[in-house]
């Protein structure tokens, strides 16, 4: 089986899967475990940086491209 990143939850007692996945006896597992909120601050970090990266290719210096612009 390859690979698979799953996410979870630890209920205070168990490891809990967030969606079903069969899992076969006995297969390996590597856990991971996150600081609370960190995968939403990692997130809200790229959400950030994508809005600079766009915001910096459709500036307002940017030129206005008409249809006839675009070569086919």
């Amino acid at each position: 089986m390859p690979a698979v990143s799953l996410r979870a939850h630890y209920d205070g007692k168990a490891i809990r899967l967030d969606e079903p996945f069969e899992l076969r006896a006995g297969s390996q597992l590597l856990v991971t475990v996150l600081e609370r909120g960190s995968v939403d601050q990692e997130r809200s970090a790229w959400m950030d940086l994508s809005a600079r990266g766009l915001a910096r290719a459709y500036g307002d210096s940017e030129p206005e491209y008409s249809s006839e612009d675009l070569i086919p």
